[in-house]
């Protein structure tokens, strides 16, 4: 059964964005909000964010449906396309996909995403979407795959298939896409991962953009599995003064979230993010 929990809204509450969540374990909703809530406490600038543990029926939500620039998060998107395009004609990637896909998740290779965008097109990135359900998301126009419209909402369905079985994704193509995200070079494993447990797997995915209005764009997306647990995050930032401003930002609400589902002991350790968090830049206009 679930057990809903929001926070009864308060004048005090307005100036720190209350997270609403759900759970079938008793007392986790209430404990996950009001941790995530402290964690967002005294922020400037918008924040987006979305929790879901399979193992405890958990979800957590926080303007879900507001829409932000995806800036390199979206490439989660263009390789499950390009993998969901090849299920639908039976074959395999080409090996020059396949390093161009590589490129594309592990280094953040702008050139590579560029090429892959280019390749499959509007119209199979589109038919993608609708497939897996992604009716929030809007493509960039003119080649601008950076300024994709993205929410929560449909990022954490992306994140649903990458990890579960599903029609639109083949078990294949799951697991090459997640192998991907678990090697991100270690400058860029910043974000979502940032307090989870050592015995848990990691598979992450970041963005950054900075533009002329609402400062820099800041995200993460992530999906971990282990010590009897199978969640996914994804934590949507804009109006940053700085980039680290947003890293820091998603990183304390990821440490809340770990530590409330999967909380360490004396025998564990954290993943520590890089002291020095890289992310390349994604295609956009000047601004």
């Amino acid at each position: 059964m679930l057990v809903p929990f929001v926070a009864a809204a308060t004048p005090a509450a307005a100036a720190t964005p209350t997270v609403s969540c759900t759970s079938g374990k008793a007392g986790l909703a209430a404990k996950l909000q009001k941790d995530v809530t402290a964690a967002l406490a005294g922020r400037n600038g918008a924040v987006a964010v979305g929790l879901y543990d399979r193992s405890t029926n958990t979800t957590c939500s926080l303007r879900g449906t507001s829409a932000y620039d995806s800036a390199s998060v979206v490439k989660v998107t263009v390789l499950a396309t390009l993998l969901w395009d090849a299920k639908k004609h039976n074959r395999y990637l080409t090996s020059r996909e396949n390093s161009l896909a590589t490129a594309m998740i592990t280094k953040s290779d702008n050139n590579a995403t560029s090429t892959l965008w280019k390749q499959l097109g509007l119209t199979k990135i589109k038919g993608f979407l609708t497939a897996a359900g992604m009716t929030q998301t809007k493509p960039g126009a003119n080649g601008y795959w950076g300024l994709t419209q993205i929410t929560v909402q449909d990022e954490q369905k992306l994140l649903k298939l990458l990890t579960a079985k599903n029609s639109v994704l083949s078990d294949n193509s799951r697991a090459y896409e997640l192998k991907l995200m678990a090697n991100v070079i270690s400058s860029q494993r910043w974000g979502t991962p940032a307090g989870a447990s050592s015995g848990v797997a990691v598979h992450v995915k970041n963005g950054w953009l900075q533009r002329s209005t609402h400062g820099w764009r800041v995200h993460s997306v992530g999906t971990f599995n282990g010590r009897g647990h199978d969640y996914m995050i994804t934590v949507l930032t804009w109006d940053n003064s700085t980039m680290n401003y947003g890293v820091t930002t998603i990183q304390k609400v990821a440490r809340a979230i770990h530590e409330d589902l999967v909380p360490t002991t004396s025998t564990t350790s954290t993943f520590v993010p890089t002291s020095t968090p890289q992310e390349a830049y994604p295609a956009a206009p000047a601004s």
